[in-house]
């Protein structure tokens, strides 16, 4: 083990208590809807933001020092001893890593494949020792700059291979730790201008690539769900992941909807102009909602910022929506946040990880207390009521335009318009956050 946290005390539950690393909200084994509150959340610790970013940012570079700062497998199993030590400080249940955050890179892809071997064999002991599971794994495929031009969508064949060498490599690093999902986010699947960009075809790779991603869990038996996560434009001029929507008609034109869900991020929520429960609604719809990257943006900033969650009321609109959709299956709650490029200490790390545990916890409660109460559900049925009728049922199923056309004129339909009741359905909300 390390001395980073050393004098950090596990956090508990303690409503009353005065420090500010205890849990007020955040009861692992209170009962919600029947289920611990840690079953419905399935927290899980972000490696990259916690333990492999240095604190830069488009104007500075490192603000961070931490013990693990190198490139020798020593240092990465450093790191993995503060991370396993974080997780148990904080009683996280889960983590997730790309393969960069976890092992220096080798001066070749075998040398990098060995590497990850190691620290995913040390990974194993730790785990084994701790209980700590991992959430998912994911392949880093934009930070390197081979990567400039994408990795699936690359222009040059070379990469393409490259890439799924890669995704091989950490598919098997996720299997072998129990992983419960794989992830795949196309940091760089888009273009930067259309005067050097061949669309179709592009689609079409990315396309394959999922596929043949598919194809090897199967005949590697993984058990787990591949996810998509959408991100728009940042940062290229386009993306072909923009949003849920994008993602689904992209999984219809290659056969995978049956195949492939969503990791939806509530900052890229908002970059591509959508609330996260709209994204999480919209997943939900096309049976696709697999897990969540829980953090916020700045708004005043307009680039992904990844902070820790701070505002209830939009947490509890986020976790309605899993809720309502059935909640996490294989999927949980990853914290894609990071501290401030000003929060130096050990402990700012275990301070933001427990805010936000504690307001997602407020916030599933009330989404459990909405549930429960059924009013939005209710004002939801009465509103399309109409459409539960034989008459309508009917039109939709087998009317025609003539058909209709006829029946509007015969009986003489002239519909007034209802209120939708926004305002009162908010307040309505606001009852319980």
């Amino acid at each position: 083990m390390t001395s980073f946290f050393e004098g950090i005390e596990p956090v508990r539950f303690d409503p009353d208590s005065t420090s500010e690393l205890a849990y007020r909200h955040y009861d692992p084994d209170e009962i919600v809807l029947g289920k611990r509150m840690e079953d419905h959340l399935r927290f899980a610790v972000a490696y990259w933001h916690s333990f492999a970013w240095e604190g830069g940012d488009p104007f500075g570079g490192r603000s961070f020092e931490r013990p693990w700062w190198g490139d020798t497998m020593e240092h990465a199993k450093i790191k993995a001893d503060a991370a396993f030590e974080m997780f148990a400080i904080l009683g996280q249940p889960f983590f997730c890593f790309h393969d960069q955050d976890v092992r220096p890179e080798g001066a070749t892809f075998a040398e990098s494949k060995a590497r990850l071997d190691e620290i995913v064999e040390y990974f194993g002991e730790k785990m084994e020792q701790t209980g700590t599971r991992l959430l998912w794994g994911t392949a880093n495929l934009f930070t390197n700059r081979r990567f400039m031009s994408g990795a699936a969508t690359n222009p040059d064949p070379d990469v393409f291979a490259w890439s799924a060498a890669t995704v091989k490599a950490c598919m098997d690093a996720t299997h072998t730790l129990g992983g419960q999902n794989y992830v795949l986010w196309g940091g760089r699947e888009g273009y930067e201008t259309l005067l050097n960009t061949d669309l179709s075809r592009e689609r079409h790779q990315a396309g394959r690539f999922l596929q043949m991603v598919v194809d090897y869990k199967h005949r590697i038996g993984f058990q787990g769900q591949i996810l998509v996560e959408p991100k728009p434009q940042e940062p290229s001029k386009h993306q072909y992941d923009y949003d849920v929507n994008t993602v689904y008609s992209f999984l219809k034109e290659f056969g995978l909807e049956g195949e492939v869900k969503m990791n939806i991020e509530q900052g890229h929520a908002i970059l591509a102009g959508h609330s996260f429960e709209h994204e999480l609604a919209m997943a939900a719809a096309f049976g696709i909602l697999g897990s969540i990257d829980m953090n916020r943006n700045d708004y005043q900033s307009g680039w992904d910022t990844d902070q820790f969650p701070n505002n209830v009321p939009e947490v509890a609109l986020a976790y309605y929506e899993v809720l309502r959709a059935g909640g996490f299956t294989t999927g949980g709650t990853n914290f894609d946040s990071k501290v401030r490029r000003q929060s130096l200490d050990p402990v700012d790390l275990i301070a933001g990880h427990v805010g936000a545990m504690d307001v997602c916890a407020r916030g599933l409660k009330a989404a459990a207390a909405m549930l429960q109460d059924g009013g939005l559900e209710a004002a939801r049925d009465e509103r399309y009521a109409g459409w539960d009728t034989p008459v309508a049922r009917d039109m939709l199923k087998n009317g025609t335009l003539d058909s209709i056309a006829n029946r509007v004129i015969s009986e003489g339909i002239d519909p007034e318009p209802r209120s939708g009741r926004q305002e009162r359905l908010e307040n309505w909300v606001n009852r319980f956050v």
